[in-house]
């Protein structure tokens, strides 16, 4: 089991729209509102600098720089949040023996901090995320390979993989390497970008009943 980690599992959207008002703000460009955080939640920053205001590669890549400062000096959790019963159904996935991994585009010095924060990191096999200069390692199909290699090599059965997640960047990273998506909707995403994953979700309900088929 694969999760993608902003918008599936935590809800880091106030520290993230804090810390985008004031890395625009300091190179001139607009913030966005609350509204507008779907068009930068999912992607690498570093793409959606350039995409979202419109900056030069060289110029994203200081915006980045610059935003990871930002969340360094607030802590990697402040303000984020789990969404409701994703603790209970990682924890109860761990225990029906299904090995898991994070696959997020976010970096992964972050993602292991939220998951150690949130005391989910003792449920998964490996944590994959992003490398620091979000280049490297970045793309959502990339950072799949990189989480099945790693469940791997920690003797997991990988043999069904399934990837949990909210933007079409999850659909297309999973299909790159077979992997059917199951498309949550709580996150922050166009109802549009469920197109061609395997199934999609309103709850967490709903999402136990499609992973747990076993429960009563």
């Amino acid at each position: 089991m694969l999760w993608d980690v902003d918008g599936t599992v935590v809800d880091a959207s106030d520290g993230i729209l804090r810390r985008l008002k004031i890395a625009l703000e300091h190179f001139g460009k607009p913030a966005p509102t609350r509204a507008e955080l779907v068009h930068w939640i999912g992607p690498p920053m570093f793409e959606s600098f350039q995409k979202n205001v419109s900056m030069t590669p060289a110029e994203a890549t200081e915006a980045v720089a610059y935003y990871r400062v930002i969340g360094k000096a607030d802590g990697y959790t402040t303000g984020a949040k789990l969404y409701p019963g994703i603790a209970e159904l990682i924890a109860d996935l761990d225990a029906a023996g299904i090995p898991q991994a994070t696959a997020s585009s976010k970096p992964e010095i972050q993602v292991s901090a939220l998951m150690e924060y949130f005391d989910l990191a003792p449920h998964l096999q490996a944590i994959a995320g992003a490398t620091p200069d979000e280049k490297t390692l970045a793309s959502k199909a990339d950072i799949v390979a990189e989480a099945l290699r790693r469940l791997r090599a920690a003797g997991a059965d990988t043999s069904r993989p399934v990837l949990i997640g909210d933007r079409h960047h999850d659909v297309e990273g999973g299909a790159a390497h077979g992997v059917p998506v199951i498309f949550v909707r709580w996150g922050f995403s166009w109802p549009h970008e469920s197109e061609g994953a395997a199934a999609a979700v309103e709850t967490t309900a709903e999402l136990r009943a499609l992973l747990l088929l076993d429960e009563e």
